[in-house]
């Protein structure tokens, strides 16, 4: 006879692991001049101090030269991190030494992307390319409010938005977004690079809309836009909006 106190196993597990997509900010220092980078990064993060707030991160020393890279004092530049509210979560590009002390603070330490490919030995005859596959698009369309705390993602294609964005709620996409109703919160499209991407909205009010990691807060926005049907693009390294 069982033993009615005792416990029952689960039918399904306790913890699962997944693949996911989900994209950081990546803080590249460019200069070994800590003094330099603290006051360079205080003025990028007062122009959207909520958005950036708690925000994880990933501390990116490889455009540093080698001899560069030796004179910047990890620790230093963490405490300078964690002071300015955001949380690193791993590192990349640094010395053996840097890579140790992020690893003591129980940062990750990730490989180096490097754009350039080995070189053949010999020249390859050339082959003519295949043509090109249609890419299928993605799009996510959200028919109810958006409110404030929630954080939706369209991956690889568009979001579309059929209804209000509260403050404080975050939408992203791949590709473009439309918000057919008051943007209030805020827009992040082609976060994986996608500089043709736009933003698309009946009533512009946007804490923070960027494209492409180019971004801009609601003190930049025009209040005579408001109310109207506007497009986002990145021209020259700087987002524009224009009614259309």
């Amino acid at each position: 006879m069982s033993d009615q106190n005792t416990p029952k196993m689960s039918q399904s597990g306790a913890v699962e692991l997944k693949s996911g997509s989900i994209t950081l900010p990546i803080l590249k220092v460019l200069s070994p001049n800590l003094d330099e980078v603290t006051a360079q990064l205080e003025d990028k993060l007062g122009k959207a101090p909520e958005f950036f707030r708690n925000a994880p991160i990933i501390i990116d020393l490889g455009d540093l030269e080698e001899s560069e890279k030796d004179r910047v004092d990890f620790t230093a530049l963490l405490k300078v991190i964690h002071e300015l509210s955001l949380a690193p979560v791993g590192m990349r590009g640094g010395s053996q030494d840097q890579q140790a002390a992020a690893l003591r603070e129980k940062l990750a330490v990730l490989a180096e992307v490097r754009s350039e490919s080995p070189q053949p030995a010999k020249p390859a005859p050339k082959r003519p390319l295949p043509p090109p596959r249609p890419m299928t698009a993605l799009t996510k369309i959200i028919d109810q409010p958006v409110r404030s705390g929630q954080r939706i993602y369209a991956p690889g294609g568009d979001l579309i938005v059929m209804a209000q964005v509260s403050p404080g709620a975050e939408i992203m996409a791949d590709g473009n977004i439309h918000v057919y109703g008051p943007l209030k919160g805020r827009a992040l499209a082609g976060v994986q690079g996608n500089l043709d991407a736009r933003i698309y909205c009946t009533d512009l009010q946007a804490q923070l809309i960027a494209i492409g990691g180019h971004y801009r807060t609601s003190e930049d926005e025009d209040v005579a836009l408001r109310g109207r049907l506007v497009q986002v693009y990145l021209k020259d390294d700087s987002l524009t909006v224009d009614p259309l």
